[in-house]
């Protein structure tokens, strides 16, 4: 694939990072934060930080903005230069100037970043309010020049939206018209594509790019997407335990890596290149869907609504042991239909058999001995786990529910967190007490508690580090085998389909388009949507556990 080869020997440089450390204020005996790093960016270049998480990669990014937490966190060496300026040494006041007109952020979520309860409008009025003297009327024309900018549609109802009632690519589109209005000289990008689906990603890296293009404006872009890096960097710094290990132009660093660290990294990335098929064992169903309608609205008890087809005559079978992928881009129905087969929402017409049970039309009473047979595991392994209860009570609530004894419950969870690789004595921890790997390793063993037939993972991998999440694959590729659970895999990401899904469903706007293998669909789609899927995930032509280009197809 043809990388970026930009020559950059002319361009001013616009941030100029030297030995730059930052401590722990309570435990400065402790390793730094950032130990000494360097880097450089100049006016049009697009650096990439790459790293596991706690490597440091957001750390430099809030030094650099001035936001690191006053009361946790201190620069305690080095220099971060700007237009001639140190970043260290400037006050409160002078840095708040800086922001948004000189230096700017979009945040890896915008849905937290956003005021729930101010229009998008008024949002992006805001930071012209901050910086400068306009009218109302040259408020809204500004406001609404960007947004055109960032290529949202119709303006003026976005305009007046809460970011509620926007999808996630539309909000990330408003983070990244407040962060450029004022056209600064640095853009930095924290992870601001990781919860997107693969064809808004390629959207957003294309804004930037043509915005990057427009106004010269650096980027530092912040991710752990190797796929992202191919596609977009000219230079790739390489971060581990707060150190830079390796730093190249990013042909040089995805060709010949020099430090293991980069080479595991690359290696652990996905291939896009199917897994071979396994042998069909004849197992048995446990899952069978047949007609799965779901329409959201309609008429009400005062009002006539408008309804909405969210899935419609989705039929599948998922025998024991064995793999379906459900892929699409957000809206498409993936979640819908995984809601309805769990009966966290009930379906409008179809039939839902788990262990060779009709589940689609049991009362709530009827249902609860069943829903044993068929465990979720959710994106985000902290919002699912309550804060409050231990480790060993989230693994026994669903087994005590069931009427099992206490003393023998909390043995087998103790038998569960070895079956996922931590330790017995997690038990007695608490969920903010482990990263987040080892966070959705517990939300693994909470859901295997109750012996299921049937696991729903539903976008369970796209919040990980490629390396985590290549050993949380290989854990339910495990459990799979051990277990014969049969595995419902929702995902946006099809290089992840690629390495763990035996057939793979395509949906779009509620309807299944393709159904095959997974290396028939992934290696001859015969849908165009699938091929337009394909087209847009990055670095689709880069073999990176190999160091080299694909062969054409």
């Amino acid at each position: 694939m043809a990388f970026k080869n930009r020559s950059f020997d002319d361009a001013s440089t616009v941030l100029d990072i030297r030995d730059l450390t930052v401590r722990l204020l309570d435990r400065p005996e402790a390793a730094p934060i950032l130990d000494r790093i360097s880097l450089s960016i100049r006016s049009g270049e697009t650096a990439c930080l790459v790293g596991e998480s706690g490597s440091g990669k957001s750390v430099t990014s809030l030094a650099v903005m001035g936001l690191l937490p006053k009361e946790a966190l201190a620069a305690t060496g080095g220099t971060i230069d700007m237009e001639g300026q140190n970043l260290l040494k400037l006050g409160a006041q002078k840095m708040r100037e800086l922001r948004a007109s000189r230096i700017s952020m979009i945040f890896q979520e915008p849905m937290t970043a956003l005021n729930p309860v101010m229009r998008v409008g008024d949002q992006i009025e805001e930071v012209l309010d901050t910086h400068a003297k306009f009218s109302a009327q040259e408020k809204k024309r500004r406001v609404i020049d960007i947004m055109n900018q960032v290529h949202l549609p119709d303006v003026e109802r976005i305009y007046r939206s809460y970011p509620h009632q926007l999808s996630g690519g539309q909000r990330q589109r408003i983070m990244i018209a407040m962060a450029i209005i004022l056209e600064p000289q640095l853009l930095i990008a924290d992870e601001p594509t990781t919860a997107l689906d693969v064809t808004t990603q390629k959207q957003i890296l294309s804004l930037i790019a043509e915005l990057q293009e427009k106004h010269g404006t650096a980027v530092l872009f912040i991710t752990h997407d190797m796929g992202v890096v191919a596609e977009i960097a000219d230079t790739v710094h390489v971060m581990h335990h707060g150190e830079i290990v390796e730093q190249a132009p990013v042909g040089e660093l995805l060709r010949t890596p020099r430090k293991d660290y980069t080479k595991r990294l690359l290696k652990a990335v996905p291939s896009l290149v199917p897994q071979p098929a396994r042998p069909d064992e004849k197992r048995g169903e446990a899952l069978v869907v047949e007609g799965l309608e779901k329409i959201y609205g309609g008429q009400g008890f005062l009002v006539k609504r408008e309804s909405t087809l969210a899935a419609t005559n989705v039929s599948f079978s998922i025998p024991r042991g064995r793999t379906l992928g459900i892929v699409g881009e957000s809206g498409s129905g993936k979640s819908t239909v995984a809601r309805c087969i769990l009966r966290l929402i009930d379906p409008t017409e179809g039939e839902v058999r788990v262990a060779n049970t009709e589940i689609a039309r049991l009362s709530r009473r009827a249902l609860r001995p069943h829903r044993r047979h068929i465990q979720i595991v959710f994106q985000d392994p902290f919002r699912s786990l309550n804060p409050r209860w231990t480790i060993g009570e989230s693994l026994i609530e669903g087994p005590l529910n069931t009427g099992e004894d206490r003393t023998k419950a909390m043995k087998r969870a103790q038998e569960l967190l070895s079956l996922v690789g931590l330790p017995e004595d997690a038990v007695s921890r608490y969920p903010h007490q482990f990263s987040g790997g080892q966070r959705q390793r517990i939300a693994i063993a909470r859901a295997i508690a109750m012996e299921p037939d049937v696991l729903v993972a539903d976008e369970a991998v796209s919040a990980l580090d490629v390396s985590v999440q290549a050993q949380v694959l290989k854990l339910l590729a495990d459990l799979q085998k051990k277990l014969g659970i049969a595995l419902l895999f929702i995902t946006h990401d099809l290089r992840v389909a690629a390495q763990i899904c035996d057939e793979v469903i395509v949906m779009q706007h509620g309807r299944v388009v393709e159904h095959d293998t997974a290396a028939n669909v992934l290696s001859n789609p015969q849908h165009a949507y699938t091929r337009a899927l394909i087209e847009a995930a990055p670095g689709r032509n880069w073999d990176f556990a190999n160091f080299c280009e694909l062969p054409a197809a």
